[in-house]
């Protein structure tokens, strides 16, 4: 049995998004290979947590080692913020080369998992073997009309500075150059990776970062009531002010009846939370709109299990939240764009842009079709459930990283047989 070896920055068997992706991968290459996982300390006590409490043999192939930096970089990382985590993230994957000689850890592959970030190389190819590298995301620039007159100049620039910062990190590190020309592949969670990091087309695959276990049992839905639920991180980025617009514009066409029957759920928490509580008074549909912070996994289960559809107009490169919806077979109104809209494929409804005035109607357009239409919504959410079995389960993404690993073994041992020392 092979051995590979898999740096995750983020990985947690009791949680979702980044450090789900980390955990689930990570036991899901243990099927095949052994894997030696090298993570950060604080991620210990939960794997350990789970590794005791859960009995399960392929945990025989996983070895866990815990890295950070020394406690300086810690409390910088802290002190300056965002910066502190570009900075410290970049010296984890640096100095982690080291720790990996020092431990004399042996392996036959390597794979830098996460965290999905274009900005910022891997340094696992100087030690020769086949390399992996990804999933690796990219974040779009927010459209201009969408960002600056909506949440002003300052929210503007910082967007277009990151996007400097991160454009300078890809193009003037040596680091990064090397690590595009020395991994065999390289693994993109949407379309507009291989562009930005200029990787050869034969290297790179497309994989979305996201994955489920299986498309979810719906119970029997209340008819009478209509509920309409977007979750995420209230930032700019996700577009919340155009979810809370369009269905202000949606309930304009319904009575007062229908209204009282009608809710908004927004799942989530962030820096925009009063700004988007002060919207909705200031659109007199408070009463209409639910602020539901982050909830455990059973009840975040439960209320998408009672939504009727899933709106989603966020502007970012990714979208984890949009195959978990799909995987309650929930219908999913979205922008037309390479993160949320690659992900949802044709399952749902997609909104191209256009003005932001325009893209307000156009969603809530597609809201009162999906009420007024249960054909359409049934048929949207049978799309969407079939989407996700088809594309976003662990054991579909397993089996293609499984092919990879293999690719790149085969394609080593065939250089070793023609190139004999």
């Amino acid at each position: 049995m092979k051995t590979v070896l898999i740096t995750a920055y983020a990985i947690n068997p009791f949680k979702g998004s980044e450090d789900g992706t980390g955990w689930n991968i990570a036991k899901g290459m243990s099927k095949e290979f052994k894997t030696i996982i090298i993570t950060r300390k604080n991620n210990r006590e939960h794997i350990e947590k789970f590794l005791e409490e859960q009995s399960d043999s392929i945990h025989k192939n996983m070895s866990f080692y815990y890295f950070d930096l020394p406690k300086w970089a810690m409390f910088w990382k802290k002190k300056i913020g965002e910066r502190g985590y570009v900075l410290y993230f970049y010296l984890w994957q640096l100095f982690i080369t080291f720790f990996i000689a020092r431990n004399k850890l042996k392996f036959d592959l390597a794979q830098n998992l996460n965290f999905h970030s274009d900005s910022h190389p891997t340094f696992l190819w100087v030690f020769g073997k086949p390399t992996v590298w990804g999933p690796i995301g990219h974040h779009p620039k927010v459209p201009k009309e969408y960002l600056l007159p909506i949440y002003g100049r300052k929210a503007y620039l910082k967007d277009r500075l990151y996007f400097v910062v991160k454009w300078m990190m890809r193009n003037l590190d040596p680091f990064y150059r090397l690590s595009v020309y020395k991994s065999d592949k390289i693994i993109a969670i949407n379309s507009s990776v291989r562009s930005v990091i200029r990787a050869p087309k034969e290297k790179m695959l497309i994989i979305p970062a996201v994955a489920g276990v299986k498309v979810k049992t719906i119970e029997e839905k209340d008819k009478n009531e209509f509920t309409v639920l977007s979750v995420g991180r209230f930032v700019e980025m996700k577009g919340f002010e155009l979810t809370i617009k369009s269905f202000a514009r949606f309930l304009q066409k319904l009575s007062d009846e229908e209204k009282k029957k009608t809710k908004l759920k927004l799942v989530g928490k962030g820096e925009l939370t009063k700004k988007l509580k002060e919207l909705t008074l200031e659109l007199g549909i408070e009463k209409q709109v639910d602020f539901i912070a982050w909830v455990e996994k059973s009840k975040m289960e439960a209320i998408y299990a009672q939504s009727d559809v899933f709106l989603f107009p966020s502007h970012e490169g990714a979208g984890m939240v949009v195959p978990e919806a799909m995987s309650y077979g929930l219908p999913v109104v979205t922008f037309d764009n390479v993160g949320p809209g690659e992900l949802l494929k044709d399952a749902g409804i997609k909104i191209p842009y256009t003005t932001y005035k325009k893209s307000i109607v156009d969603f809530s357009h597609a809201l009162t079709n999906i009420y007024k239409s249960p054909g359409l919504r049934l048929r949207l959410g049978i799309n969407s459930s079939l989407t996700f079995k088809e594309n976003y389960t662990w054991e579909k993404k397993i089996d293609l990283i499984t092919k990879i690993y293999n690719q790149c073994l085969e394609s080593k041992r065939i250089i070793q047989l023609t190139n004999p020392i």
